[in-house]
């Protein structure tokens, strides 16, 4: 991955992932807010249920994808060297372990919603799901490939968000009806996908901080003074993003509410209102 296509080919597969992630979650709870279940994955509608699977397909042949790159263009199937695994691509071989494990996630989900062999509730999905993110926490936090400075700066924040994609996937099959937690892994997602992206366009990409260059491979800033000024834009961009998926879900739960609204969900915010009244005249 230590390339602009290798963080955007994943970047594009979380990115679409998690948007449609976050529409679904929305729209399923506007409609019907006491019915609202947590999904690890999101039927398409149209198509007389054709395309129901997409999304399943989208991540199980985009891993697939992915990881064919990873494992057999990017070392040109030179594995061995004097009898060892070739070290100059150690990391593909990591990568390919990652993607493989959605890959596997992709193929049990749609066994399991597509045929009898292996019948699977939500809650193990999520399960599942939690242990294809594990794998790829783990790959980013012990990685073979040294990140240092500011390259090592945006894995970091990659690891966080990885981490909250676990968390999140965990909880959803603790709390199966909670509707912050489908929605905050949705944004969970998103952000990974666009973290990806941030760090291709900054690292190997135009958006390159002053002073600071990719030489053979490597991140490197002329002085430390460069160096802090790179992770202090890192955190600008970090924050911007956030602030602008946020700022994004606010708007689409506006308009989707305006558009799909369950009568329920009026009345529940009703309720709301009553009790934050009550609250504020007791104090």
């Amino acid at each position: 991955m230590g390339s602009f296509k290798g963080h955007a080919v994943p970047g594009t597969l979380f990115l679409v992932v998690g948007l449609w992630h976050i529409w679904s979650a929305l729209v399923r709870y506007v409609s019907d807010p006491k019915s609202f279940r947590v999904r690890v994955w999101n039927p398409v509608p149209g198509f007389d249920g054709r395309i129901k699977y997409l999304e399943l397909y989208v991540i199980a042949v985009g891993a697939f994808i992915d990881l064919c790159i990873e494992l057999l263009y990017s070392p040109h199937l030179k594995y061995f060297v004097n009898g060892v695994l070739n070290p100059a691509h150690m990391n593909d071989f990591e990568h390919s372990g990652m993607l493989l494990m959605f890959f596997i996630f992709g193929v049990i989900a749609l066994l399991s919603q597509e045929t009898r062999f292996l019948p699977l509730p939500e809650g193990a999905l999520c399960l599942i799901a939690a242990t294809a993110f594990s794998a790829e926490y783990l790959l980013f936090y012990f990685h073979s490939t040294t990140h240092k400075g500011l390259e090592g700066y945006y894995h970091i924040i990659l690891v966080l968000l990885i981490g909250l994609c676990i968390l999140s996937t965990v909880t959803g099959a603790l709390l199966p009806t909670s509707f912050p937690v489908d929605l905050c892994n949705g944004i969970a997602l998103t952000l990974q996908g666009i973290w990806f992206y941030q760090t291709a366009f900054t690292l190997y990409g135009p958006m390159m901080p002053d002073g600071c260059q990719l030489k053979e491979g490597m991140i490197s800033c002329h002085s430390a003074d460069n160096e802090v000024r790179g992770e202090l834009l890192a955190s600008f961009q970090f924050f911007s993003i956030v602030l602008g998926v946020l700022a994004a879900v606010v708007g689409a739960y506006g308009f989707i509410a305006s558009r799909f609204g369950h009568s329920d969900l009026s009345r529940l915010h009703a309720v709301q209102d009553v009790l934050v009244d009550d609250q504020i005249r007791g104090f």
